[in-house]
């Protein structure tokens, strides 16, 4: 479970490092790729996520991974810190080909959209 999760969560670290400061190939500086990486934050992150008046407004595959995002945040921490919880290599599974199909599409979206989803989940908003 936690390897699921943590590949959602690094997905995200980059996609916001690399739409705001820059990917790979661009001209930019390294210190400050790596602090926007750093600077997403477990917590706010999921609330973020779970903010649906926000969430309701980005297209279906990003309202998608904040939904999974917020699922298996939950599952990894069932796992990691409840020793009576039982995990089986069936869900394991099954939870790993959701998470990839939700990676592929994320991947795919729109530059402008993921920005902003970035921005979203990095940073507070104020009215």
């Amino acid at each position: 479970m936690s390897t699921t999760y943590y590949a959602m969560f690094h997905l995200l670290a980059r996609c916001c490092a690399d739409l705001l400061i820059g990917g790979k190939g661009a001209d930019r500086s390294n210190p400050a790729w790596h602090q926007v990486y750093r600077s997403l934050e477990h917590g706010a992150a999921k609330s973020a996520c779970n903010n649906a008046s926000k969430i309701g407004l980005f297209p279906k595959d990003i309202q998608e991974f904040a939904g999974q995002f917020i699922v298996m945040q939950g599952k990894r921490h069932q796992a990691d810190y409840d020793p009576m919880e039982r995990v089986y290599k069936s869900a394991v599974q099954a939870d790993i080909e959701v998470v990839d199909n939700i990676i592929s599409r994320i991947n795919r979206a729109a530059i402008k959209d993921r920005r902003a989803f970035a921005a979203h989940v990095l940073f507070k908003s104020r009215t």
